[in-house]
C-alpha cells in the first residue's frame, strides 16, 4: 500500500506540472486546469488511502460542505469579481494550513516528542498561514469595496507596529519550540500573525492589490509546503512549493511591470487616493469631448485601430460588443489589435481572459513590449476604461508616484479616444495627463453602451 500511495503521488505531481505548463496560453489553459484538477483528485485519493486515516464521516462532511459552497460560488462569480474570488480562496488555503498547525500542536502535546524540524516547520506554517488568511481577507474587502481602497495607515507608527506584532509572533513560536505546551501560546501566535496580516495589507492602496494577491498566494504555498514537511505529506510539500515558486515569480514580474519593489509595496501607501487635476494646482483643465458618431467615422477611415482595454471594460462587461465593433472594422479592411498591459485590470491576465471569452483571436492580443513600437503607426487608439497604464506622467513627471512605471504609449498614436464614465482617477489616485493631450478626445458614458452606439454608427456608414 505504501508503494501504491507513492506511485499515486508521483502521478499527481506530474499532472500538476503538466497542467501548469498548459496555462502558458489561452488555447491550452482550460485543458491545463482540468489536468491539474485530475492530479489534485489523485493526490486526495492517495492521502485518504494513508494507513491510520479515520473519521470518514467528518471527511465526507467537509468535502460536501466544500462542494456546496465552492462550486456555486465559482460558477456564479463575474469576471470583474474574479480577483476577489482568488483572494478569498487563497486566504482559505492559508487559514486551513494555520488550523492544521494548531491541530498538530494539540495532538503532539506541544511537539513534545517530535523532531525539532517538525516543530519549526509547523510553527512557520502557522505564522505564514495566518498572515495569508487575514491579509487575503483584507485584500478581498478592498477589492470588493467593503473597505476603502485608499491606504489605511497608522502614520509614523505603522512600521513600529508591524515590527512589534512580527516579533510577538516569533517570540510565541520560540517559546513553543523550546518546550512550551500551553495552548494559549499557540493561540497567541495565531492572533499575532493574524494582526500582522491585517496591519501589513491595510496600508497598501488599490494600485498594488494585484501584486499583493500574488504575494499572499506565494506565502500560502510556502506555508503549505512547510506543513507538508511537518506532516511528512509529499503532496503538500510538492504542491506548496509549486504554488510558492510560481507565485513568487509572478509577484516579481508584476512588481517590475509597475516599477515597484516588493519591499516598497509591503511598506504600503500607494494607490487609492484622490485625483489631482494638474500638478497639485487644483485648476480645472479643459478636455475635448466627442460622440459615438464622430468616433465611428474616425475609425472607419483609419488604417489601423488599437483597442486598449482596462478595468472599466471589465466592469461594463463590454468585451463582446468590443469584439462586434472590431469585426465591423475588419470587414472594412482596417487592421485591429489589442494592447495588453501586464497589470491592466485587477489581476494578471484579466484582460486576456475577458477578450478570450469574446472569441478575440489570440494573435490580435499584443503585449506591451510588442505593441508600444506600433503606436506611432496607429491611426486611432481606443482606450476603454484603462487609466494608470496609459498615463504619460509615468515617463514625463519625476514627481509622479507612478514615475518609471512602464506604460502603453498610446499618446504616440495619431489620435486617441478615451471611453470613461467620468474624469475620476485610477487605482493610483492621480490624474491622467493623457486626457488633456491635444490628440485625445473623451467619450463619456458606460463603456458597453458607448461601444454599442459606435457599432450602430459603423453599421450605418
Amino acid at each position: 500500500m505504501t508503494t501504491f500511495i507513492a506511485v499515486l503521488y508521483i502521478i499527481s505531481f506530474a499532472l500538476f506540472i503538466y497542467g501548469l505548463m498548459g496555462l502558458t496560453g489561452p488555447r491550452t489553459a482550460v485543458r491545463g486546469n482540468w489536468i491539474a484538477a485530475v492530479g489534485m483528485g489523485i493526490a486526495v485519493i492517495a492521502t485518504l488511502l494513508t494507513p491510520g486515516m479515520s473519521n470518514w464521516l467528518l471527511i465526507a462532511l467537509g468535502v460536501a460542505i466544500g462542494v456546496v459552497v465552492g462550486v456555486p460560488s465559482a460558477r456564479k462569480v463575474k469576471m470583474t469579481a474574479m480577483p476577489q474570488m482568488v483572494a478569498l480562496f487563497n486566504g482559505v488555503g492559508g487559514g486551513a494550513v494555520a488550523l492544521i498547525a494548531w491541530v498538530e500542536f494539540r495532538t503532539t502535546e506541544g511537539y513534545a516528542h517530535e523532531p525539532a524540524y517538525v516543530a519549526i516547520a509547523s510553527l512557520f506554517a502557522a505564522i505564514v498561514g495566518s498572515v495569508s488568511f487575514w491579509g487575503s481577507n483584507i485584500a478581498f474587502g478592498k477589492l470588493q469595496e467593503l473597505i476603502s481602497g485608499r491606504p489605511i495607515t497608522l502614520g509614523k507608527l505603522q512600521q513600529p507596529v508591524n515590527a512589534l506584532v512580527l516579533i510577538a509572533a516569533i517570540v510565541f513560536a520560540v517559546v513553543i519550540a523550546v518546550g512550551g505546551d500551553a495552548e494559549l501560546l499557540m493561540i497567541g501566535l495565531l492572533v499575532a500573525a493574524g494582526v500582522l496580516g491585517v496591519v501589513v495589507v491595510l496600508p497598501i492602496g488599490g494600485a498594488d492589490m494585484p501584486v499583493v494577491i500574488s504575494l499572499l498566494n506565494a506565502l500560502t504555498g510556502l506555508s503549505a509546503a512547510a506543513m507538508g514537511l511537518a506532516l511528512d505529506n509529499t503532496a503538500l510539500i510538492v504542491a506548496g512549493m509549486i504554488v510558492g515558486a510560481s507565485g513568487s515569480i509572478l509577484t516579481n514580474l508584476m512588481a517590475k511591470a509597475m516599477n515597484r519593489s516588493i519591499p516598497a509595496i509591503v511598506a504600503g501607501g500607494f494607490g487609492g487616493g484622490t485625483a489631482v487635476a494638474s500638478g497639485g494646482s487644483g485648476e480645472v483643465r479643459p478636455v475635448r469631448s466627442t460622440s459615438a458618431s464622430d468616433t465611428a467615422i474616425q475609425m472607419a477611415y483609419a488604417n489601423k485601430v488599437v483597442v486598449v482595454p482596462g478595468y472599466g471594460m471589465a466592469v461594463a462587461q463590454a468585451q463582446h460588443v468590443v469584439r462586434e465593433m472590431a469585426k465591423l472594422l475588419e470587414a472594412k479592411g482596417i487592421t485591429v489589435a489589442y494592447a495588453i498591459h501586464p497589470v491592466a485590470g485587477r489581476m494578471p491576465g484579466h484582460m486576456n481572459v475577458l477578450l478570450a471569452e469574446a472569441d478575440v483571436p489570440y494573435e490580435q492580443l499584443k503585449e506591451m513590449d510588442e505593441i508600444n513600437s506600433e503606436f506611432a503607426q496607429t491611426d486611432v487608439a481606443l482606450v476603454i476604461g484603462a487609466n494608470d497604464v496609459t498615463n504619460p506622467a509615468a515617463e514625463t513627471d519625476p514627481g509622479s508616484p507612478i514615475y518609471g512605471m512602464p506604460i502603453l504609449k498610446v499618446n504616440h498614436s495619431r489620435s486617441v479616444i478615451v471611453l470613461k464614465r467620468s474624469m475620476s482617477s485610477g487605482f493610483a489616485g492621480i490624474d491622467n495627463e493623457l486626457f488633456y493631450d491635444a490628440k485625445t478626445s473623451m467619450l463619456f458614458g458606460d463603456a458597453k453602451s458607448s461601444v454599442g452606439e459606435i457599432v450602430e454608427e459603423l453599421k450605418a456608414l
